[in-house]
């Protein structure tokens, strides 16, 4: 006797493979953890290659700046595993009190603290070490317009509500940078803010005009700074002293022409002999060509995108406005920034002092960067079926490890 199989009766194969990770609702997670840590990893291996020849030049080791980012690191990666622990409601709470201790922060450079470096006033020194107050106001801002917008999600069609006090709230913030003279952290800040109000949903109408009128500010402030003038007339000169002006940028070129499609060799670099200025901050990615070629440059290219789809997964996935919101404006200033500084490596834009996320030397920019996207771990951790999905898998690797305890015995 034969037995019919109905259609409701047949087994349904189980996706696997690729499609079958990509529905997973823990690819977030790894997405965003696993180029952040191939990003930093590879950031200290050309931290390592880029700052021996200035460590030495300066007088000190040559692992010296290599060193103190290793530590700094590894003490950002930490803060980074417990800002990914933590309930996301926690942040959303402390938005406002973390927004004015940044303010705070940064207006301790207009203080006996403060410190002057390439044309800015945006450091302090605390305890023999400087830091860089901005890189955490990115952070509180990036939380305290999440919260705002979320909380007014509702009411975003009016003007009113889509503009204040966000647009107040980031004058200031953005004012307290540009009085140091910071144009490209400030930049970076509004555009920030602008990704938050683009995945809030605030109405194109309003979106473009604060555009505009930022774009109007940003441009009106570039005409009122000589250095800044001098830099943009630089680029788009087609006659530019190649020993005044276009130094930085024909450098920075050359090194990664230099490269070709293999690189000429980790640690080879000819360009840290200090032919190129900022070699490992701005134009570390000048480096990373010329060291590891056209091919190396693509892998750091790949781990930003990755990161970035991993981002955009949970602005599409997850159902907290909050998370949506603060994981656009996160996304806006990590991208936008690396964006940002490999078009100015690559000659498409004028030189702005904006450096490689997660790869240059800096140790204000790792903690701050590191501490955000540990933020974004945390929303990743609480999409639409993440916590089942690691509450398996950690019982898994219990059965796994009790396993392997008793082979063992």
């Amino acid at each position: 006797m034969v037995t019919q199989v109905t259609d409701k009766e047949t087994p349904q194969p189980t996706r696997r493979g690729v499609l079958g990770a990509w529905d997973s609702p823990l690819t977030s997670y790894y997405l965003v953890l696993g180029s952040t840590l191939l990003l930093t990893m590879i950031g200290l291996i050309m931290v390592l290659a880029s700052s021996s020849v200035v460590s030495l030049s300066a007088g000190g080791s040559a692992y010296s700046v290599f060193a103190a980012q290793a530590r700094i690191g590894a003490a950002a990666l930490v803060l980074m595993w417990i800002a990914s622990r933590v309930p996301p409601a926690f942040f959303q709470r402390i938005a406002w009190p973390l927004l004015g201790v940044g303010i705070v922060g940064q207006l301790l450079v207009y203080t006996p603290l403060g410190v002057a470096g390439g044309g800015s006033l945006n450091w302090i020194r605390i305890g023999g070490q400087i830091v860089q107050p901005s890189e955490g106001v990115k952070v509180a801002l990036a939380l305290w317009v999440g919260a705002v917008l979320a909380r007014k999600r509702p009411l975003l069609g009016d003007w009113k509500h889509a503009l204040i006090p966000v647009v107040p709230g980031t004058l200031v913030v953005v004012g307290t940078v540009l009085g140091g003279g910071d144009l490209g952290t400030s930049v970076v800040m509004m555009g920030l803010v602008g990704g938050a109000m683009f995945v809030a949903g605030v109405p194109m109408r309003i979106f473009g005009f604060a555009g505009v009128a930022a774009a109007a500010g940003a441009v009106a402030l570039a005409l009122t700074s000589g250095n800044r003038m001098r830099r943009i007339t630089s680029w788009l000169s087609a006659d530019c002293d190649p020993q005044d002006g276009c130094y930085q940028s024909i450098q920075g070129v050359r090194a990664l022409a230099t490269g070709g499609l293999w690189g000429i060799g980790l640690g080879e670099s000819r360009s840290k002999w200090n032919y190129l200025p900022e070699v490992e901050t701005d134009f570390i990615f000048a480096v990373i060509g010329e060291e590891l070629g056209l091919l190396g440059t693509l892998v750091v290219l790949g781990l930003y995108a990755a990161l970035a789809v991993g981002m955009s997964r949970i602005i599409v996935r997850h159902t907290s406005p909050f998370a949506k919101i603060t994981t656009a404006a996160v996304a806006t200033w990590i991208i936008g920034q690396s964006v940002t500084n490999i078009a100015v490596v690559t000659g498409l834009l004028p030189v702005l002092g904006v450096p490689l996320p997660l790869v240059s030397v800096g140790g204000s920019a790792l903690v701050g960067s590191l501490a955000a996207l540990g933020v974004v771990l945390a929303f990743a951790r609480t999409e639409p079926g993440a916590p089942e999905a690691l509450a398996a898998r950690g019982r898994t690797a219990r059965r796994v490890m009790g396993v392997v305890g008793r082979v063992r015995r």
